[in-house]
Parts: structure tokens; sequence; C-alpha cells
């Protein structure tokens, strides 16, 4: 497994003088938060993020509740997705300003899974603007093609005029060098590989041994480290094994005011 920079040296949260941000962005597989919703908090806590890309996210009966009950407990809020999104949800400190927020639905192929975006527009000062997706591709693999360029077109439809740039941040269900991943990064930076620090693989939480989450950001989003966190105060080993069947991927990226 490939480990980088410790987690200490990820950058804090923070505006700058010139209006641009660095920000902090998490993104986990949940899976329902049907495992130790305790130790799924802390995780979160200790990463200290500014925006979590949830995916598998509780979406059936009260799903709300629950989405309320994270929120709660990890001092973030809602911004959209779970139920609405198939899966796939957005959460945010109070730092950001939500000036947009919808979900897309993905068209179903009989016998699989529905699939979904949650995306949103953030704002984050007065002039740092930053697109966001969390995703959830499919497991069959042409299917997880199609709904890799419905994410890119998403992805496109965020950006513009105003936006200093656009994150999607999710799981991929294909290791790093699956055909799914290039066509991605044709065009997006995958995080991990522009600035990688941490850990590498995210799957599984006991026994790593393959990359399948991943955050990708435009050119105009500088990334200042991606991957894995290790060795947050607050958390152990024991945690990230407890939470989830999946480890998360934690992303600083400085934003700056759209020109």
């Amino acid at each position: 497994m490939a480990t980088h920079a410790p987690t200490a040296g990820l950058p804090p949260s923070r505006t700058e003088p010139d209006g641009s941000a660095v920000v902090r962005l998490l993104s986990y597989n949940i899976r329902s938060m049907r495992d130790d919703r305790e130790a799924l908090a802390r995780v979160i806590r200790a990463c200290a993020p500014d925006i979590v890309c949830v995916q598998e996210a509780p979406r059936f009966f009260r799903w709300r509740k629950y989405a309320a009950w994270l929120g709660r407990h990890t001092g973030l809020t809602y911004v959209t997705g779970g139920a609405t999104a198939a899966g796939p949800m957005i959460l945010a400190s109070l730092r950001a300003h939500v000036e947009d927020a919808r979900d897309v639905l993905l068209p179903r192929t009989p016998g699989l899974h529905q699939r979904g975006f949650a995306t949103a527009r953030l704002r984050f000062g007065t002039e740092a603007r930053l697109g966001v997706v969390s995703f959830h591709l499919s497991l069959q693999a042409q299917e997880r093609r199609r709904q890799a360029r419905a994410l890119l077109e998403r992805v496109a439809a965020l950006g513009g005029p105003g936006v200093g740039g656009v994150v999607a941040a999710g799981d991929v269900n294909e290791p790093a060098r699956g055909a799914t991943f290039g066509l991605l990064t044709e065009g997006m930076r995958d995080a991990w590989a522009a600035r990688p620090w941490g850990d590498e693989y995210t799957s599984t939480p006991r026994e790593p041994h393959q990359r399948i989450d991943a955050v990708f950001a435009t050119q105009d989003v500088e990334v200042l480290g991606a991957g894995v966190p290790r060795g947050l105060p607050g958390v152990d080993g024991a945690d990230l094994v407890a939470a989830t069947d999946h480890l998360p991927v934690l992303a600083a990226l400085r934003i700056r005011p759209a020109s």
C-alpha cells in the first residue's frame, strides 16, 4: 500500500486574504449506517471536513432521521441527497453557504440498482465558489461507463462563470487502473495522483488492497493533498474498521475566486 505525507501535514481549512479558500472535503461510503455509528461519527469529526460526499446514505424507512443523526453527531448540516439521489448525499459545515442544491436520478437498467448524483454549488467567504458532486457508480462495467459520462456532463454543467472549480467524489466501484477511472481523468484530475498524501487503498478496511474510492477535481481546483487519513487525533484504526466497509478519502483543496 502506498503511504505518503502524514495526516498531520494536511492543510487546515481557512480563507485567505485574496478571497481564495482552503477546503477540506471527505468522501465516504457509509454502508447505510449499518455498522458502528459512533465510530463513524468519530472518524468524520476527526477529519474536520467542510464538505462530506457520502455514498450509501440511508435511503429507506425514516432515512431523514438517520441523516439528521449523522449531522448532529458530526457538527455538519444536511445539504442534499440520500433517498432522493438513490444513496449519494452531501453534508457541509456552517462555513459553506449553499447557493444551489439538487439531486439527479440516472437511467435505471432493469435488474440493477437505481443510481444518482447529489449535487451542490457552495460558496466559501464572499467569492470562492465550488461545485460538488457525490456519486456512486454501478457494479456493472457497461452501465458504470455510461454513468461516468453522465458524471462528466454534470461536472461541466456545474462549472462556468462565477464558479472556481468542481469536485466529484465517490465510490467508482472499480480499481484505479480501470477504464472508468481513465474516462473520468479525461475531464478531471485524480486528486490522489495529483498530490498523494496519507494512504492509498480504500477497500477493505481490515485488509486494504485496492483503491475504488476517489476525489476528482477540475483543473481550476488546486489539490493540496488527498488520501486515506491515518493517525488523526481522536480516532484510531479500530474506528476505521468498525465504522463501515470502506476507508474514507480526505482531500485539501484550494478554491480561487472565479475571474
